[in-house]
């Protein structure tokens, strides 16, 4: 091999003689008679061939995405996400028979000519006179010159507009002599710039293989079920038959067998001619036919695959905040671009074990099938002290097609009512919906502004319904009439503000409101992260203090969060760590904590709302391991819409059940089948998905 890689007398003289000299070279001895029949003057093609830089650089081939989560505390595979299919390999991890079945199959001379095989120019050049164009006869291209080809065309994919792809792609392969000389200079300028082994590696890693596949790995999986390390004679072959004619030589398709089994002979006729298979090798690979050695195995890409019970929903919503991490890129164009091009690991939070454990509750209690009513549910853990997100679990399946109920049944594949690309914990410009009222869980809020006050929680206000007109925002009295109801006809009276909170009852909270500035109960809100999930400015009105605004899950879980951690919000993230290509680590998504809350105001929300699970609304949420909870409960007026937030000081959970619909159908009214109403289930279901996380936050804490 090593002889093979020294450069012949010619490769070497055509490297010495320089790019204008060749190209007076070439017309002379092959291209002439290709230009006279296309009509190109020798002068403007020798023009052209001037005008190109020296070498084209082979660069960063674009790769898959290895998205991770854990599992048993350990970083296991969650998803593959890619632009392109392709897998990036060194030489030596190349199956060595995929290795010469390149090189004798399409470039025999490829360890001797300097990038342009000048024999093969005179011989297709002469072809070329009855095909009408330069290389329409073939044999003309050498290995380094269809890499050249194929880093054009990749260049020409990356481009920003479909109008740019379209017109460099069609530059790239256009059969002209112009084009062809392109590529020998630039071949030429590639072999002084890369090894030959470092140019063979990249053709094999950046060939297009049909069926989206790109590179040899990629191909080898897609065609055979296994890596591109060990293969037979006849699986390098027939991989590398469809080169020539990826659309119909490519594997996926049993009719395209036979195109691809008369390229795979001749390529291994000549992988024997030189030397490369034995006899015995040979004959075993011509008898073989492609039914018994193709085994498709469908490409697992996306997060749509992703490993692990319901985490597609936090692995789109990973993917999503990665491409707006400045560790990508400075820009968002530049970020687009570096996922393109991919080769990331991204290590996320996701603990699979307990996201497992919290979708199977949802698909038990809350069930996608539910056929009488829009349901939907989620559940979302926090991790106090970090703002990581350990779970986001949803009872719907997702799927990115859209919902059957929207298109004709004629225009395709569409998503059953089973199924949505909604990710109903997040905020919509990452892939959520608008939101949903958060109910009574939002009056945490007007708590903390009243604990902030220098009140206490001791202090009686009246709870009995009634009108209250004169409010203070931002400084200013305002006249507005409401009259909030309670949610049960026997709360009147006075309460203590630890008894109303425990009791939700939603008179006291306007009376405690109405001796608070409605604006710093916002200004409350909006420093534990609160805000509207489809965008705009949160209210400071009366009505807004029992959660009449459209908030995602995840923002209410990582506000009551603050509260367990002693006043300290942190903003949630699911990116713990990210590694390009090479193995560098570029860190995770940076932690934005602040200490929102006095440790005393935050300690004494969270022993207030300890009432919430024992006497109050949530009876029924606490675990049987006795942690220590706090919760709030939230129904809205037309109780379509549930909610209990809450948690330990390790760590906090939101549970969501509501009507996707729009429409205000009772979630009391609607019997869930796991003994009890879908509303009358949610302390039960709460408390089993936090006795899993209480268990797994006492396993990691050792």
């Amino acid at each position: 091999m090593a002889t093979q890689e020294n450069r012949s007398g010619v490769g070497a003289f055509i490297g010495f003689i320089g790019f204008s000299t060749l190209a007076g070279l070439l017309v002379t001895v092959g291209v002439t008679p290709a230009i006279a029949v296309l009509g190109v003057t020798t002068t403007s093609t020798i023009d052209v061939f001037d005008s190109l830089p020296e070498y084209i650089e082979i660069g960063d081939l674009p790769q898959r995405n290895e998205v991770l989560a854990y599992q048993g505390g350990q970083p296991v595979h969650l998803a593959t996400v890619y632009d392109q299919n392709r897998e990036e390999l060194q030489l030596d991890e190349i199956s060595e028979h995929l290795r010469y079945a390149a090189v004798d199959g399409e470039d025999k001379r490829f360890w001797d000519h300097g990038g342009v095989d000048a024999s093969s120019v005179v011989r297709a050049a002469v072809g070329s006179l009855a095909s009408g164009g330069l290389g329409g006869s073939g044999g003309a291209s050498t290995l380094t010159m269809q890499l050249v080809r194929n880093i054009k065309m990749q260049q020409a994919l990356e481009l920003p507009t479909q109008e740019e792809v379209d017109a460099a792609y069609r530059e790239a392969i256009e059969p002209s002599a112009s084009r062809k000389l392109a590529e020998m200079k630039l071949a030429i300028g590639l072999e002084k710039q890369y090894s030959k082994k470092e140019i063979l590696a990249a053709y094999l890693n950046i060939a297009y293989f049909g069926d989206q596949t790109y590179g040899v790995q990629a191909a080898a999986q897609r065609y055979f079920g296994k890596d591109a390390t060990n293969l037979t004679p006849a699986e390098a072959a027939s991989i590398l038959a469809i080169v020539q004619w990826p659309e119909k030589r490519n594997l996926s398709d049993p009719s395209h067998y036979p195109a691809n089994t008369e390229r795979r002979d001749v390529i291994l006729g000549s992988m024997h001619a030189q030397g490369h298979l034995t006899r015995a090798q040979y004959d075993e690979a011509i008898a073989a036919q492609p039914d018994q050695y193709v085994h498709l195995t469908a490409p697992s890409q996306g997060c749509v695959a992703a490993a692990g019970v319901g985490s597609q929903f936090f692995c789109d919503y990973a993917v999503r905040v990665v491409k707006t991490m400045t560790q990508l890129g400075a820009t968002q164009e530049q970020r687009d671009a570096a996922w393109r091009n991919g080769g990331y690991t991204i290590q996320t939070s996701l603990d699979l074990d307990l996201n497992g454990q919290q979708k199977g509750l949802l698909d038990t209690y809350d069930p996608n099938t539910e056929a009488r009513i829009a349901l939907g549910s989620t559940l979302d853990t926090v991790e106090a002290s970090t703002g990581r997100v350990l779970t986001m679990a949803q009872n719907r399946n997702y799927n990115q097609l859209p919902s059957c109920a929207a298109v004709d049944s004629d225009q395709g594949a569409c998503a059953p009512a089973t199924d949505t690309s909604i990710n109903y914990s997040v905020d919509q410009d990452l892939g959520g919906g608008i939101g949903f009222q958060p109910g009574s869980t939002y009056k945490l809020f007007t708590l903390l502004a009243w604990l902030e006050a220098g009140r206490s929680v001791n202090a009686v206000v009246n709870g009995t319904p009634h009108t209250t007109s004169r409010w203070t925002q931002c400084g200013e009295t305002i006249t507005a009439a409401w009259s909030p109801k309670n949610d049960s006809p026997g709360q009147r009276g006075n309460y203590t503000v630890a008894a109303a909170t425990a009791g939700s009852v939603n008179a006291a909270y306007a009376s405690m409101a109405a001796k608070l500035d409605l604006c710093d109960i916002r200004d409350v809100a909006a420093k534990l992260g609160v805000h509207l999930a489809a965008g705009g400015d949160l209210p400071a009105n009366p009505a807004s203090i029992l959660g009449t605004s459209n908030i995602a899950p995840l923002t209410m879980a990582s506000a009551y969060a603050a509260v367990a951690n002693g006043g300290v919000y942190c903003a949630p993230t699911v990116i713990d760590a990210i590694t390009d290509r090479s193995g560098k680590s570029l860190g995770g998504q940076q932690r934005s904590c602040t200490q929102a809350l006095s440790p005393a105001v935050a300690d004494t929300a969270f022993r207030t709302m300890q009432g919430t699970v024992a006497r109050g609304t949530a009876v029924g949420a606490q675990t049987p391991d006795g942690t220590p909870l706090f919760a709030k409960t939230g129904t809205t007026d037309d109780a379509d819409q549930i909610w209990l937030v809450g948690g330990s000081k390790q760590a906090v959970t939101a549970y969501w059940q509501g009507l996707t619909d729009g429409k205000k159908t009772n979630l009391r009214h609607y019997g869930s089948g796991a003994g009890g109403t879908y509303a009358s289930m949610r302390s039960n279901v709460w408390k089993q998905a936090q006795t899993a996380v209480n268990q797994a936050m006492r396993a990691a804490a050792g």
